[in-house]
């Protein structure tokens, strides 16, 4: 199945076709930056739409740099206090899923002050309007159970542009409700450029196979929303969520997302868990119905997820390796982001 079985040919698409070419013959010349916001376990969603590409990338040669966002949890209060687990719930999903430390850079915001300076500067080349207008802080805010929301909200994006521009990484791998975030990151690599002179790349997006897999309520799968799967959740837990998730009133089972999306979407997570074609899956399914449907879903996800909770319950034994990982992570970081900040510094004429 390839990236544009689901998606309109648009030139985001076309571009990833370009760039999945280009990784075949050089990877070692991309450098990655994705990461997470700590804000709760990680789920299918995320596993199918970019972790999935993070260990790939890893595995092809390219130099990943991956960030836990604690600064951003500050844009949800309620999380806050929970800082802590969720770090560790994010350090031990990479682990589980394969993420190698000794080939990927694993990080966090707080530990990397570097990378935070980059955003006074970056902020002064993004206009009030830019910010309000990005569609995922309106989303974030529209869902945000806070009575009233930050200026912090406001910066996301602009912290996300430092986040990809202070280790200069040219490549972000993501789901299609991520484009705009990438789109502004090159905006301001183009304008600092432009204004001081070429220190930044400007990144590609690159798309995953399924951006827009749906939560059991067959809306955006989200922590927030709590419709999600986690990559944590046991067996008879995941059979379970799977059993209440929405589907339709049509016996025979089809795959159109357009019109099924709830039925669509568990068809798909079943063909991703199995690597095929999700119209073969539901043709297989057929005249079983949304029982048949979820016992095969069930059956999918359980069979993928195994190992993936097995060695992340062997990592959950030794905490101590787990917070070296992110110590070591953080010592690289900072020693790039210092190089960095020492070239913008030089690029704006700062006295120091």
């Amino acid at each position: 199945m390839t990236i544009t079985d689901d998606l309109s040919v648009s030139p985001a698409v076309r571009r990833s076709a370009e760039l999945e070419q280009q990784l075949a013959l050089d990877p070692g010349r991309f450098r990655v930056l994705t990461g997470d916001r700590p804000t709760g376990a990680l789920h299918l969603g995320h596993y199918f739409g970019t972790l999935h590409n993070r260990v790939r990338l890893q595995d092809l040669g390219v130099d990943v740099f991956v960030l836990i966002a604690d600064y951003q949890v500050l844009t949800d209060r309620d999380v806050a206090e929970r800082l802590t687990e969720y770090v560790e719930g994010l350090l031990l999903d990479y682990l589980a899923i394969g993420i190698d430390p000794s080939r990927t850079t694993v990080f966090n915001h707080s530990a990397v002050p570097a990378l935070n300076q980059l955003l006074l500067p970056f902020l002064s080349l993004v206009s009030v309007a830019e910010l309000g207008r990005n569609p995922t802080v309106k989303d974030e805010i529209a869902h945000s159970r806070q009575s009233a929301v930050s200026g912090l909200m406001y910066t996301y994006p602009v912290h996300q542009a430092a986040d990809i521009l202070f280790c200069k990484g040219n490549l972000v791998p993501v789901g299609q409700d991520q484009l705009p975030h990438v789109e502004l990151t090159r905006t301001v690599a183009r304008r600092f450029n432009e204004r001081y002179g070429d220190v930044f790349p400007e990144p590609d997006a690159l798309l995953s196979v399924a951006p827009l897999l749906l939560g059991t309520d067959a809306t955006k799968m989200s922590k927030s929303r709590g419709n999600s799967i986690a990559l944590g959740a046991d067996a008879d837990e995941t059979a379970r969520l799977i059993k209440g998730a929405t589907t339709d009133a049509e016996r025979h089972i089809t795959y159109d997302p357009e019109l099924r999306p709830g039925v669509s979407s568990l068809v798909l997570l079943a063909a991703l868990c199995l690597d095929r074609d999700p119209h073969e899956v539901a043709e297989e399914i057929g005249s079983s119905g949304a029982a048949g449907l979820k016992r095969t879903v069930t059956e999918a996800v359980n069979a993928t997820m195994a190992p993936i909770r097995a060695r992340r319950a062997e990592y959950a034994e030794d905490l101590g390796y787990v917070r070296d990982v992110l110590r070591a992570g953080n010592e690289r970081a900072n020693a790039v982001a210092e190089a960095t900040l020492q070239e913008v510094r030089d690029a704006m004429g700062t006295i120091q």
